[in-house]
């Protein structure tokens, strides 16, 4: 999930369950907690390793197991700063706590969507993954953001129709711009939905002023409810997850097909799209589908190519070996190009049908014909991340 949304969810919490008693800063406890795990990303950012974002994200920051040291470490810092400062904070148990449950958020967070999250990093490496929410979900950003953004416009009845005006007219063209990158993206959705996203908006942020009962609501109030709309748009997503994996599961029952790794995962726009993923021996069966569409998906079969040296050779080597531990259905496919043999492995976890060109998280080795490494790393734009792209050249024959 992307960190505004971690950030965004904390703050909900702290202003939801601590701020009234606690103050200030266990809003900003709350919300550094809760974007905390992606400093992990320093890492990618500094290590030349082009896998480093298999290697290092989401490791122990997104740990339950490093979550105390981390909570106390930060609660410590926190109230060593704030008395230089001269300000009153929490105990540094309560702000510990506070700390702990924003990192929490993170993590589970991580866990519902399809990456996955090493979140019991280092007593196991594997990745968990409910695939219940997709990395970026606008649905469940505006969940969370919008009882926050009415409790700001409802605390100052002077300034509340103004506040309400820009923030609703803020707020459609946000939504008018997410429905611009979906279809640049490939996965687009009606326009009536912004039409009817500005109105639900325009009724959450006006109707609260009429007879002025809104100004009479508290903060924390606001958010706890956005609390509990969060838990319901989650279990929903829940309901709707159980309800795609049926229909995979139907489909390869009624192909008799031998699954290796079987999955439905979300895509955007909604709870509604859903993408079935099915690994067998020799291949990745996939689909596209919409729960409102009774039609059973359209499957297709992507192949691996049959055994040869080369894929042998490469699945020998260790960077393939760990980009193997991430990936959930991976394609192998093998091919000759100019006297190279080329081995290039996908994961079809992420793949968007309507993308032209290497799909993310592709990984491409070039053999020469007596099989000597000569090069891997990232396909050329494969990855969204531009620093992202092929190792340098090895012509030494020499693993890298």
């Amino acid at each position: 999930m992307d960190p505004i949304t971690h950030g965004i969810a904390g703050a909900l919490l702290g202003k939801g369950y601590f701020a009234d008693r606690k103050g200030r800063l266990a809003v900003f406890a709350a919300t550094l907690g809760a974007v905390f795990p992606d400093i992990d990303i320093i890492d990618e950012i500094v290590s030349r390793d082009p896998l480093a974002i298999v290697k290092y994200h989401r490791g122990i920051t997104h740990s339950f197991v490093g979550l105390p040291f981390f909570a106390a470490l930060l609660a410590w810092l926190t109230r060593w700063i704030a008395r230089r400062r001269g300000i009153e904070t929490p105990s540094w148990a309560m702000l510990t706590l506070i700390y702990g449950i924003g990192i929490a958020s993170h993590i589970v967070l991580d866990g519902m969507t399809s990456f996955g999250t090493r979140m019991w990093t280092p007593i196991s490496q594997q990745r968990v993954a409910w695939d219940l929410l997709f990395i970026i979900d606008f649905s469940f950003t505006a969940i969370i953001l919008l009882p926050q953004i009415a409790a700001w416009i409802c605390s100052n009845r002077a300034k509340g129709r103004m506040r309400a005006v820009c923030m609703w007219a803020l707020f459609t063209l946000g939504a008018i711009a997410a429905w611009t990158a979906a279809s640049t993206s490939g996965f687009p959705f009606h326009l009536w939905i912004v039409g009817l996203a500005s109105a639900l908006i325009a009724a959450l942020f006006f109707l609260p002023a009429i007879n002025g009962w809104g100004f009479t609501v508290r903060r924390s109030s606001w958010c706890q409810a956005g609390t509990y709309a969060m838990l319901a748009y989650l279990f929903a997503c829940g309901i709707a997850h159980h309800a795609a994996m049926l229909r995979v599961k139907d489909f390869a029952s009624a192909n008799k097909i031998t699954i290796d790794r079987i999955g439905a995962l979300p895509l955007p726009p909604s709870l509604l799209d859903w993408g079935g993923v099915i690994r067998t021996t020799d291949g990745v069966y996939q689909a596209r589908f919409d729960l409102r569409t009774p039609a059973p998906p359209d499957f297709h079969f992507v192949a691996d190519s049959p055994p040869d040296p080369f894929i042998a050779r490469a699945l020998q080597l260790p960077e393939v070996q760990l980009f193997w531990q991430f990936a959930r259905f991976p394609v192998i496919h093998s091919s000759t190009e100019d006297a190279e043999h080329i081995v290039d492995i996908g994961e079809n976890r992420f793949v968007n049908t309507r993308r032209k060109g290497p799909q993310p998280f592709t990984y491409r080795l070039i053999f020469d014909s007596s099989g000597r490494l000569l090069e891997q790393g990232w396909q050329a734009d494969g990855m969204f991340l531009r620093h992202m792209q092929k190792l340098s050249p090895q012509r030494s024959g020499e693993t890298p």
